[in-house]
């Protein structure tokens, strides 16, 4: 394959993530016309059309679809190598783009980068939180954090946190029209705020322990919403029951505007990891990133 072949392909992949030919002609510093005749040749050449456009809209194709899910780890991989020379600099460089959850971002990644940040002027960290098992690879991160045992077997998991307590709360209010409950058992008598999962479409489930072996289960409620901060939010309101971390609503308990329950059913959640792909060629931005996260007991 040509080298020009090779760039018209890596334009096309920035078409396919942008959505749109204005925003990857910005990204890419070249004119929209000339990156939709770059595109309108691919297609020409591989006698298939590799996107749907629209006057609002531009969407990979099914044969779109699959050059990405090929080009992409190969193109990540490239970048990779390249941002690798960095290393051959007086200090570490570029931009980290890593997925995670609310929780692990605000009491393990936002304190460590506090550390780092200030001492590696040339390093960015871009942090986009999702409750979805984000493909690492496919979305162009350099690492996502997530409870252990979620983490896909052919990624490599670091531990970056201590098992993590979890509670069920409610606020006195709610208390006051609903039992306090003894025993899991009892949970089918409350309303809970609940916690979408996007990934599933699914509601987060509530670890518990039942007849000494823990299991999971589902509250219903008036309340489904996507972030713990408006979860926390609802319960302090008196919407419901909420299962959030123990040291997101620890002030709130010892200030009475909440009440734990079921503490003894209520395991803590295995640490978070930070997981990504095997690399041949991590950046020294990145190994510094990792060495910072890294937990210690």
């Amino acid at each position: 394959m040509r080298r020009d072949e090779i760039a018209d392909l890596a334009a096309f992949v920035v078409v396919a993530e942008e959505r749109s030919f204005t925003k990857a002609a910005q990204r890419l510093g070249m004119a929209q016309s000339a990156l939709s005749q770059i595109v309108r040749r691919i297609e020409e050449r591989l006698g298939v059309r590799l996107l749907s456009r629209t006057t609002r809209s531009v969407a990979p194709t099914e044969a779109g679809e699959r050059l990405i899910a090929t080009l992409g780890p190969m193109l990540h991989d490239l970048d990779a190598a390249v941002a690798s020379l960095g290393e051959l600099r007086d200090r570490p460089s570029g931009t980290i783009r890593i997925t995670t959850v609310e929780h692990a971002a605000k009491t393990i990644i936002v304190p460590a980068l506090k550390r780092m940040l200030p001492d590696n002027p040339d390093i960015k960290v871009e942090i986009t939180i999702d409750y979805g098992l984000a493909d690492v690879v496919a979305d162009r991160f350099d690492a996502g954090v997530r409870l252990g045992g979620a983490i896909a077997k052919d990624m490599i998991a670091l531990r970056i946190g201590p098992d993590t307590p979890m509670a069920i709360v409610g606020a006195p209010g709610y208390f006051r029209r609903h039992p306090v409950p003894v025993s899991p058992a009892h949970l089918i008598d409350h309303r809970a705020v609940n916690l979408r999962l996007p990934t599933s479409g699914t509601l987060n489930s509530w670890r518990l322990i039942r007849g000494g072996r823990e299991t999971r289960v589902r509250v219903d409620g008036p309340l489904t919403l996507n972030s713990i901060d408006l979860i926390l939010d609802a319960a302090l309101d008196g919407h419901g029951l909420a299962y959030l971390p123990l040291d997101q609503v620890q002030r709130f308990l010892d200030d009475g505007a909440l009440v734990r329950v079921l503490g003894k059913f209520t395991p803590d959640l295995p640490g978070y990891h930070l997981y990504y792909p095997h690399r041949r060629h991590a950046s020294s931005a990145f190994t510094l990133l990792v060495e910072t996260l890294r937990f210690r007991a």
